[in-house]
């Protein structure tokens, strides 16, 4: 998959290897100045590249897809001989949402990066971000993989979410996406008690479980605990703007009900083992615990490292409601100053991740689901197949059906059928691609106003604080 940039013209080349690299000469003899490009993304969420020969992945029709090279290399070189000009990546990467936040406030100067749905919105309601172009989304052109291949379920939901008037799709590529639910030993853990968010306060289960120490992600399940009665009742669920009342719902920040959601939240750090953020990966597959809230690509890590280990866990997706996240490209206004040479090379950029051969290189690195359906190109669903399509040995097979919704513009057709084993409905295929039934339940949480956020954050201080009154006295 590697290329390099081959010179048009020899002598040309020759007489300029002595020019400062600042330089590249093209065959018209105008230099045109390097381009850096400043991306900043998560950590570990690109493919570094170092494959061992037996990772080749070789589909059915012969597509051969291996990361030799970090990718982000890789898009230096493709640039040069897509555009005829020498583009230089500045990585970097953060580890929260906030920090990525904390860094362009204090200072940092980024041209692209990759925060999540909510910090997506807050960047754009506080001017921070810079539009794509027309160009970007005109699916004529060859190289705009990302306008083309987007999953139109994606694209649906990146139009129904907008600041100040502004749709998402005006300012944000999406780049990976999931769930929210739990990893669970199904040895100890009952399909039924892992399908309810209160998991996380059962005393059948103390100090067995973990929970997300991020103040959004814990929010999420208490208040669908708060809400349960409402969110299930069948006039509710049964009703034509269930999705909307739904995502009202689990949105809710009024007094009353982040006290609430306090209450639940201090009930379960009383229960759980922990509160954590990487580490309920290990711990679930050494059997420190038994349950760990989770996304769906961590997820999907952490049953990968548990198969290797002999031990079998499961996914599962609360089915009162659950949490969309995704993480999306986006230009930042401070880096690319109208520059348009810079936002042509940002754009490549989020264009070359989305080129179908390099999602799977990255889906197959981190473990996350990219939001690239293929649109044209098949080869994400081969993908797919390849992965979790069962062999002709197999007995114990059924045929996963309900995700037209992410590959197709029609989300009740039948085209996209996986023929699995029985265990991938609650395992790695359920937490890469949830049938649609499930994903109908499912709301991204908003991006909250300032008045929401200070009371959300105390109510969280409170739960994640020591009691000091109660240590005093």
């Amino acid at each position: 998959m590697n290329v390099s940039g081959k010179m048009k013209c020899t002598l040309l080349f020759v007489a300029c290897v002595f020019l400062p690299s600042l330089f590249v000469s093209g065959c018209g003899g105008q230099e045109a100045e390097e381009v850096t490009l400043r991306v900043c993304n998560w950590e570990e969420y690109i493919d570094e590249g170092g494959w061992d020969e037996e990772e080749l992945i070789e589909l059915e029709d012969g597509t051969k897809i291996f990361g030799e090279n970090n990718l982000a290399d890789d898009f230096e070189e493709w640039y040069f001989e897509e555009y005829g000009e020498r583009v230089k990546v500045e990585y970097s990467t953060f580890g929260t949402n906030e920090e990525l936040y904390n860094q362009i406030t204090l200072g940092d100067v980024y041209d692209l990066a990759c925060p999540s749905e909510y910090m997506i919105m807050k960047l754009m309601r506080e001017g921070m971000l810079v539009p794509y172009s027309d160009d970007f989304k005109d699916v004529s052109q060859e190289r705009n993989y990302y306008s083309k291949g987007v999953s139109p379920y994606i694209s649906s939901v990146f139009d129904t979410l907008s600041i100040n008037g502004e749709n998402l799709n005006s300012y944000a590529a999406g780049y990976m996406w999931g769930l929210l639910g739990f990893v669970y030993n199904p040895d100890e853990v009952s399909e039924e008690d892992a399908a309810h968010w209160d998991l996380l306060l059962d005393r059948n289960y103390f100090r067995r479980i973990t929970i997300k120490d991020s103040v959004r992600d814990a929010y999420f399940a208490a208040i669908a605990i708060n809400c349960y009665d409402e969110i299930t009742d069948e006039a509710f669920v049964g009703s034509p703007d269930y999705h909307d009342r739904l995502s009202a719902a689990l949105n809710r920040t009024d007094p009353e009900t982040v006290q609430a959601v306090e209450d639940i939240l201090i009930d379960a750090k009383n229960n759980v083992y922990s509160f954590e953020t990487d580490a309920g990966k290990a711990d679930m597959v050494t059997g420190k615990v038994v349950a760990n809230e989770q996304w769906s690509g961590d997820a999907v890590y952490t049953l990968n490292q548990a198969d290797e280990d002999g031990m079998e866990l499961c996914y599962s997706v609360p089915k009162e409601g659950t949490n969309l996240w995704f993480d999306g490209w986006v230009m930042l206004k401070r880096g690319i100053e109208q520059d348009e040479r810079k936002q042509r090379a940002a754009e490549a950029f989020v264009n070359y991740m989305s080129r179908p051969d390099n999602a799977i290189r990255n889906m197959y690195y981190i473990g996350y689901t990219s939001v690239i359906s293929g649109g044209d190109s098949d080869l994400m669903f081969e993908y797919l197949n390849y992965c979790y399509g069962a062999g002709d040995d197999e007995e114990a097979t059924v045929e996963y059906d309900d995700i037209d919704y992410f590959f197709s513009e029609d989300p009740t057709g039948d085209r996209y059928t996986v023929v699995t084993t029985e265990d991938q409905t609650k395992r790695q295929l359920f937490a890469q691609y949830p049938p649609g039934s499930m994903v109908d339940r499912a709301v991204v949480m908003a991006c909250f106003d300032d008045e929401s956020n200070d009371r959300i954050n105390r109510s969280w201080t409170n739960v994640r604080c020591f009691d000091l009154e109660r240590l005093l006295f």
